[in-house]
């Protein structure tokens, strides 16, 4: 997911790619924990396109 993308979606939208993203990232970190996760490096892209929503969000309230 790249920042252009998220730069044209309305704050509600993003709102609620954010509640979807982190919901992924618990689920992923649930499967680590269990050792059911075979890439743990989609935490990390996770994490990323979660802190490019958040900075999306912030830009689009200034």
């Amino acid at each position: 997911m790249k920042f252009i993308d998220l730069k044209d979606k309305s704050i509600q939208e993003l709102q609620g790619l954010l509640k979807e993203k982190k919901s992924a990232l618990f689920e992923l970190k649930l499967k680590l924990r269990t050792m059911q996760l075979t890439n743990p490096s989609e935490i990390r892209g996770i994490r990323k396109d979660i802190a490019r929503i958040n900075t999306a969000i912030s830009a689009k309230k200034d």
